[in-house]
């Protein structure tokens, strides 16, 4: 009996996924990646040389337009602002909002590969 509804609940949970538009599905496998956490890192240039840098950054989001139907051409998100440079989270850092152009701002986002 529970490998029969084991079965049903598995088949439902695939059907139900493919049946979600592609946006659905982004979302859902943000909110699992929110869930089981990241450490990504944002770094702003201005030519070849860095002016910013965001830390602990657990996603990235597009902008959505009012009637939420077309996506604005910048992106957001919440990171600790690293203002000495130094690549270290420090006591008096603070965590911010931030927003940048995906036209005209040059970034390299990444997961942190020192924890």
């Amino acid at each position: 009996m529970k490998k029969i509804t084991l079965t049903v609940v598995s088949i439902f949970l695939l059907l139900f996924i493919t049946g979600c538009t592609q946006e659905t599905q982004n979302k859902l496998g943000r909110a699992i990646q929110n869930w089981t956490g990241t450490d990504g890192v944002l770094e702003v240039y201005a030519g070849d040389k860095l002016v910013k840098r965001f830390m602990k950054i657990d996603k990235l989001s597009t902008a959505v337009s009012t009637n939420g139907s077309s996506q604005r051409p910048y992106r957001f998100g919440y990171g600790i602002l690293d203002a000495n440079l130094d690549g270290v989270v420090d006591k008096e850092e603070k965590r911010v909002y931030f927003e940048f152009s995906d036209y005209s701002t040059s970034y390299i986002f990444y997961e942190n590969p020192v924890k």
